[in-house]
């Protein structure tokens, strides 16, 4: 396990920290589609990514999903560590989007890396940093952004999260990771592919051209 932290975080992490990582952390190879984090849950640890990516939801009273953003090789949820500082339930629901490689972190070390390693405070701020951005992007999509080109920017998402050219997809999962209808992901979908954009096949999407 030393060795793939080393390879992910070594260039973050002094020898030190990784050694004490490799020490208490839980490794977990997880496929896709599995739960990670529910909402309501107490969270026992964080995740450190590996290999893979996680993508994180929020979820309205009506029982609505909306994508926040993806966690990616080398990154953390900035959301599970304020749970974890605070001793709260889970406001966010965390999905493995592909296979996913991933240590967790037990909570009581973190006050005390945090305490001891300047790397790890600098990776903790740096996270809050960047999930705080991704989130005001997600914001200023809804607010700015008509449902046509939010499809257009998850799909593309898509495409670079997964490293591939077919999203496997159901019309109804991507109306719930963007809060809309099936009907209305339908038809822009539909419309995209009489563009040209995309090929729409029974269980998947082939991606085409987005840049239109």
């Amino acid at each position: 396990m030393k060795d793939i932290l080393t390879a992910t975080y070594g260039h973050l992490f002094e020898n030190a920290l990784i050694e004490e990582i490799a020490e208490n952390g839980s490794y977990k190879k997880v496929p896709s589609g599995t739960k990670l984090i529910e909402i309501g849950s107490y969270i026992k640890g964080i995740p450190l990514l590996l290999s893979g990516a996680i993508k994180v939801l929020r979820e309205d009273d009506d029982g609505h999903e909306l994508l926040l953003y993806y966690l990616e090789q080398g990154e953390t949820c900035s959301m599970t560590m304020s749970c974890c500082m605070g001793m709260t339930k889970s406001e966010i629901r965390a999905i493995a989007e592909n296979e996913t490689e991933l240590i967790m972190i037990p909570i009581r070390k973190m006050e005390d890396w945090t305490a001891k390693y300047k790397s790890w405070r600098n990776f903790v701020f740096e996270s809050y940093h960047t999930r705080l951005n991704e989130m005001l992007h997600t914001l200023d999509s809804i607010a700015f952004n008509n449902m046509d080109q939010r499809l257009l920017e998850y799909l593309k998402e898509k495409v670079r999260i997964n490293g591939s050219r077919f999203v496997e997809n159901t019309h109804q999962e991507i109306a719930y990771e963007l809060n809309s209808s099936r009907v209305v992901i339908s038809r822009l979908l539909k419309k995209i592919e009489n563009k040209g954009g995309i090929e729409l096949h029974r269980n998947y999407i082939k991606i085409i051209n987005l840049d239109i």
